[in-house]
């Protein structure tokens, strides 16, 4: 299948394009003085202003052209826009890619391999977490180790049609975009769908050379005007905590609290970790996953029909 690519001068154009015209000028402190305004926001020579920069320069650096800019150039421009700390990180992953791409560097890069699986140390503190549905996750969204919970949290995931094959890794986008039955096990699908799309712009910035990132990236754009809108968007974010709504088909809508770690050790793995306030419906409705996850491993250990949570 053809895959989509899209340039890195694309990348940070269409990103400074779309945080401009977020910000207005009453946001940005500037007084108006009547007269039709053709941009919804701020226009480049009130972003040049306020960044400190000429207006040739932003209008380059807009059109794409990040190789060379100062750190001290970014910072104004983040404080120009209102770059939220997501958004900073964005445009300076876009930045270092563009001088990784100068033919002096260019040579000297090294793509950095996305991690399939997880150290035997990292998958004994998962099987450490009994009562805590946890998983490990890549860059590009695929779960690549978990605990029997957590399996069992994200059963619709693991036997959803997308996953191609057994061995294939489940991966969280391709199910909320391309599974119908997404739907359903997410009740907020579109905050959450949103979320997801904005964890892969992310992504993109940091890893742009991964070529399965590029596929998938592709697969979405040709399969889901969803995640088409939304890419269009250019939002990124950061994913540290909050809450996530759930509907199981075991034991129904529960919300849960869920805080994640960057794994120092694993570069590009980030491992979730969900939990519920101490005697809420929630940690009931987390018993009885346990307890339903912990006999289906039974009646898989002798040999009975059911879902396999090791696969």
């Amino acid at each position: 299948m053809a895959t989509q690519h899209t340039p890195r001068n694309e990348q940070a154009r269409d990103f400074l394009v779309t945080r401009r015209a977020k910000i207005t000028p009453q946001m940005a402190g500037l007084e108006l003085f009547g007269g039709n305004r053709r941009v919804p926001g701020l226009r480049r020579e009130e972003v040049a202003m306020l960044a400190g920069l000429s207006v040739d320069y932003y209008t380059r650096l807009e059109k794409g052209n990040l190789s060379g800019v100062s750190q001290s150039v970014l910072e104004g421009i983040c404080r120009a826009l209102h770059l939220d700390e997501a958004e900073r990180l964005y445009l300076f992953d876009l930045a270092r890619q563009a001088n990784s791409a100068h033919p002096s560097a260019r040579r000297h890069h090294v793509s950095r391999p996305v991690r399939l699986n997880v150290r035997p140390g990292v998958q004994q503190i998962l099987d450490g977490m009994t009562r805590t549905p946890a998983f490990v996750r890549n860059g590009r969204l695929d779960i690549v180790a978990t605990n029997v919970l957590g399996r069992a949290l994200y059963t619709p995931l693991f036997n959803s049609p997308t996953r191609n094959s057994a061995q294939a890794l489940p991966n969280m986008a391709r199910f909320r975009f391309l599974d119908p039955a997404a739907r359903e096990f997410y009740p907020d699908f579109d905050s959450s769908a949103g979320d997801n799309v904005k964890l892969l712009r992310a992504e993109g910035a940091r890893n742009p050379h991964d070529p399965g990132f590029t596929e998938l990236i592709g697969e979405l754009s040709t399969n889901s005007e969803d995640f088409r809108v939304l890419w269009a968007s250019n939002d990124v974010r950061l994913h540290h905590s909050g809450t996530k709504l759930f509907h199981h088909p075991v034991v129904g809508q529960l919300r849960l609290n869920f805080e994640a770690f960057d794994l120092p050790g694993d570069p590009g793995l980030a491992l979730t970790a969900l939990s519920a306030p101490a005697d809420s419906e929630a940690t009931q409705q987390l018993d009885l996953l346990a307890s339903w996850a912990l006999s289906l491993e039974s009646s898989a250990t002798q040999g009975v029909a059911g879902i396999d949570l090791q696969s």
